[in-house]
């Protein structure tokens, strides 16, 4: 009989229509594939054929690997091959003929991958109670993402404890920089002066509030929805001496009812929004702005034309990542924003920027593993390196995914905007003294 590793190579391959620059290694010892591939794929146990028969999309590839029943090497190397991306990003194998599909599973099952479906990893969410999007949902969500604990999020982001895009200024320059520089650009986007109150809906670890207190002199609003990040936001804040300029509270922005604020910044928050409450999130923050006011979102965008429904199929950010979460057009935002009565001014993609960002995430989870498996676990530890790379390479690639950062403002009755008249002049370029 043929040795594991050269048969299912070659059902790969014809599922993929290409040959693999990829070194397979079968539970059997058995090995196919170039010697020199950039990438090699462990299978420890039949158990990952088995995953992927039940599953065979990215959601079983992804159990596999989760799991355990499957290593790889280099992720880069393998998520970086075109056909590998391209199939695993089409969840119903779409232009896969049904006899070529056919082989493939036959081949798979004459491996030994007969049985039942095996439990998918325990860090998989699948049952999800209550209306979508609706405040009890969202917040069990939102936890699952954010409260795995604080010292995960120490080793993956370092001090900054920055969890979104940074802005990278010189490539050469380090993270904390970039991130940094990211808090800066958002503070001068909104035009931020001493004595301004400020609403930063999605705060996270309290990063931008600080920064926008101590370095722009203006009272902030923090809110978040999960409690490991309301905890150390208001450590750090006390920390830094500004609890009587900075709140954080725990709070979801559908309840927030004490503007105006001169300016509300939204960042990487709006993802967690969803169409069916976007018109709602945009005049809710229409209202809480007093005229003149000035709206930072800063938010990933898909570019690919994709059906607005949620859950066309299981998904690994879905189940794993981003429970509920919708990427949406940056057409759909500017639209909601401008039907709630803000005026779009200003929009910069920082496409790049996420890219070299998550490289360092994932360089920082690599130079941690073993702190990391200690403290959340190795499938959640794989869980996030793999979604990770995947982001980076789908932010190094055009015409996948972006990120914009949209600037509005809150037209005053007669309908000045209140900004400068040039964008160098509303940018500014100093921080203020405090």
């Amino acid at each position: 009989m043929q040795s594991a590793a050269p048969r299912l190579l070659s059902a790969f391959e014809a599922l993929i229509g290409v040959e693999l620059p990829v070194r397979v290694r079968c539970w059997d010892g058995s090995e196919a594939g170039p010697p020199d591939a950039a990438a090699r794929v462990v299978l420890h146990r039949r158990r990952a054929l088995r995953r992927m028969l039940w599953a065979p999309d990215e959601l079983g590839l992804t159990r596999a690997y989760i799991s355990g029943d499957l290593d790889v090497d280099d992720l880069f190397a393998l998520l970086g091959i075109p056909e590998v991306m391209a199939r695993i990003g089409d969840h119903r194998l779409a232009g896969v003929r049904p006899r070529t599909l056919a082989r493939a599973a036959t081949a798979i099952v004459r491996l030994g991958a007969v049985g039942p479906p095996p439990r998918p990893p325990a860090v998989e969410i699948r049952r999800r109670r209550g209306i979508l999007h609706s405040r009890s949902r969202d917040s069990v969500s939102v936890s699952h993402h954010y409260d795995v604990g604080n010292d995960f999020y120490r080793l993956l982001l370092g001090p900054t404890m920055v969890y979104s895009c940074g802005y990278w200024t010189d490539e050469d320059s380090c993270l904390g920089a970039a991130q940094d520089a990211k808090c800066d650009l958002v503070c001068r986007k909104l035009g931020l002066e001493p004595g301004m109150r400020l609403l930063d809906i999605g705060c996270g670890w309290g990063s931008l509030a600080l920064h926008a207190a101590r370095d722009y002199g203006v009272d902030v609003v923090g809110v978040t929805i999960s409690r490991e990040q309301r905890d150390l936001a208001t450590k750090r804040v006390a920390e830094a001496g500004l609890s009587d300029r900075i709140e954080i509270r725990l709070q979801d922005y559908r309840d927030i009812d004490d503007g105006p604020f001169d300016a509300v910044a939204s960042v990487g928050m709006a993802e967690h929004v969803g169409l069916v409450n976007l018109p709602r999130y945009a005049a809710g923050v229409h209202a809480l702005l007093r005229p003149g006011g000035r709206l930072l979102n800063h938010a990933i965008a898909r570019v690919r034309s994709l059906p607005d429904t949620p859950g066309r199929a299981p998904s690994f950010i879905d189940r794993y990542i981003f429970p509920d979460g919708e990427v949406l057009p940056l057409s759909k935002t500017i639209d909601a924003f401008e039907r709630a009565g803000l005026e779009v001014r200003d929009d910069e993609s920082l496409r790049e920027h996420y890219a070299l960002t998550l490289r360092a995430w994932v360089s920082n989870l690599l130079g941690s593993w073993d702190d990391a498996v200690r403290t959340v676990g190795e499938e959640r530890a794989r869980t996030w390196l793999l979604y990770l790379t995947a982001s980076a390479l789908g932010f190094e690639a055009p015409n996948r995914l972006t990120i914009h950062q949209v600037l509005a403002v809150r037209p005053h009755a007669d309908g000045r905007s209140g900004l400068p008249r040039t964008r160098n002049r509303w940018l500014g370029s100093t921080r203020a003294a405090t």
